[in-house]
């Protein structure tokens, strides 16, 4: 587990601590951040009694976690994103309501992308611009996102069940692609828990899509079914785009794969390098 952090809302300090690779907050600190209350672990003993459904589904919400206080590691409350958000709708406070009119905007949304999936691809595209990405990298890293979803639905179609699947097959491709996992391919970048696509160049997404789109089309050919084969397809898949990759890296003289970042460019003008 991560050292303790501080996250700041309005002034008011709410800890914070990495766990199963995701940030969670110590419940009391977001309490009194929204409530100015003296006494939040009372408040929020009061708020449970008010709260049936909160307080049932307590154990799922509030996690004991080892964090850093004054007279040293403690075990406190903490609840990741989803949890506060649930422990927020409780709260009858003024300083409750942007982040519950925030809840009701981000659903209402959801509902509509839903409904209609060109919005999310459009709502992604505004969301990457406004970031600094420029829009050649903009329209390689959409098309990666079809291509890698036309895989995955795949992969479900042909027996690829468990999240555990996915990795090993995605790990397969970026081996034979690349040379390392994506596990390894996020530490040469200097990444934690970014999205490591965000973070490659037009030459990594365009190997990156080679693989997966041959990993495609060979299941289909071959009508592949079971994780042994599609691993083994996987494996075929990357192969040819790890042989592309290679020539084109004998004729340029360096590796296509880099360690340059999306988050270690310039903020006034976050491009990633060309190639």
């Amino acid at each position: 587990m991560e050292a303790t952090k501080i996250a700041l809302f309005k002034g008011k300090k709410i800890r914070k601590t990495i766990h199963t690779n995701e940030w969670w907050f110590v419940i009391v600190d977001v309490v009194a951040a929204l409530t100015d209350s003296l006494q939040p672990d009372g408040y929020l003993k009061d708020m449970r009694r008010r709260d049936p459904e909160l307080s049932k589904g307590w154990g799922q919400i509030a996690t004991p976690l080892l964090i850093k206080t004054e007279g040293g590691q403690q075990k406190i409350n903490c609840a990741n994103t989803e949890g506060i958000f649930r422990i927020i709708q409780s709260i009858p406070s003024p300083k409750a309501e942007p982040f519950k009119r925030w809840l009701a905007k981000v659903g209402y949304e959801r509902v509509q992308e839903i409904e209609n999936p060109e919005i999310a691809t459009k709502r992604t595209r505004v969301l990457y611009k406004l970031k600094g990405y420029s829009d050649d990298w903009i329209e390689k890293r959409m098309r990666g996102i079809a291509i890698r979803e036309e895989l995955t639905d795949e992969w479900k179609e042909r027996g690829a069940k468990e999240a555990q699947d996915y990795e090993i097959l995605t790990a397969e491709i970026s081996k034979a692609t690349f040379g390392i996992t994506p596990g390894e391919y996020k530490n040469l970048k200097g990444l934690k828990r970014e999205n490591l696509r965000d973070h490659m160049d037009d030459f990594e997404l365009i190997f990156t899509m080679l693989g997966e789109r041959s990993t495609t089309e060979i299941h289909r050919t071959e009508d592949s079914q079971g994780l042994n084969k599609l691993k083994s397809d996987a494996k075929a898949g990357g192969d040819i785009a790890g042989n592309a990759r290679k020539q084109l890296e004998k004729r340029l003289g360096r590796s296509v794969v880099t360690k340059n970042n999306f988050l270690k460019q310039p903020s006034k003008a976050r491009k990633l390098p060309k190639t």
